[in-house]
């Protein structure tokens, strides 16, 4: 990395500046970043993701606007408070507009949220604009299965308006897709909203690689309901060992994130 760059990316004075728990939270938040870049779940410089700070639960972490999602890292993350206003930004680059309306207003009206993730990938944006929404046609769509809110498309996210209107139909769901848009999951975890964000995505680029090739078989609601119930087990032991290994796999390919 070059100096340039590394004026850009790395900011070695917040690490003194925060909590253990908030440079933790950092690091994960970091980490989805490279992992949507990776799993090809970005746009540019356009979408968002964001986690609350703990210990300030009024306050939330979010990219910096004109960062590709693999440039983010632990230090260059934004603050951001419930008063739509920044609390600290590293880079001056400030913070997309629509990234206060989706991030803020979720993380407002659902206290037991730590993170939101909203992206536009190909997959997501083509079943987001089928009028019957996301099919049991896989496994992976059924761990959904009644548990995925809809969000009518009314414009670009840049009003107050909507934030209301995407908390009132994400309710108490932690998935949703928006229609003519994108996807949303939230979690209160950074690992959790990202789990969900991968599988949502899965299940869109199968549901769309199916389609086209005839008749398909739709899953039972009954057999549905059985896989999404077995997702939703509180002991599961996956969600223990998957988001460890993906770090180590991170700090294989480029460990940059945890600066």
């Amino acid at each position: 990395m070059n100096a340039s760059i590394d004026n850009v990316l790395r900011y070695p004075e917040v690490r003194q500046k925060v909590s253990v728990e908030e440079w933790e939270q950092r690091v994960n938040l970091a980490a989805a970043f490279r992992l949507c870049a990776k799993y090809k779940m970005t746009d540019l410089i356009y979408a968002h993701l964001s986690a609350k700070i703990p210990g300030k639960p009024r306050q939330y972490l979010i990219n910096a606007y004109g960062l590709l999602f693999d440039e983010v890292t632990a230090s260059n993350l934004v603050t951001v408070d419930f008063d739509d206003k920044i609390v600290h930004d590293p880079t001056g680059l400030g913070v997309n507009p629509s990234g206060y309306v989706v991030h803020g207003g979720l993380h407002k009206a659902r206290a037991d949220v730590q993170c939101v993730m909203h992206v536009h990938t190909m997959a997501g944006g083509a079943v987001s604009a089928q009028s019957h929404g996301l099919l049991n046609l896989t496994q992976h769509a059924m761990r959904f299965h009644n548990r995925v809110a809809y969000n009518d498309f009314g414009g670009t996210a840049t009003n107050n308006e909507e934030a209301v209107r995407l908390a009132r139909d994400l309710g108490r769901h932690k998935v949703m897709i928006l229609r003519n848009h994108g996807l949303l999951t939230c979690g209160d975890q950074v690992r959790e909203a990202f789990e969900l964000m991968h599988y949502l995505e899965s299940a869109c680029q199968m549901q769309i690689g199916a389609l086209p090739g005839g008749k398909v078989f739709i899953c039972d609601d009954e057999t549905a309901e059985k896989v999404a119930s077995h997702f939703d087990k509180p002991n599961r032991v996956g969600p223990t060992k998957d988001w460890p290994a993906l770090l180590r796999m991170l700090d294989r390919i480029d460990p940059s994130f945890r600066d």
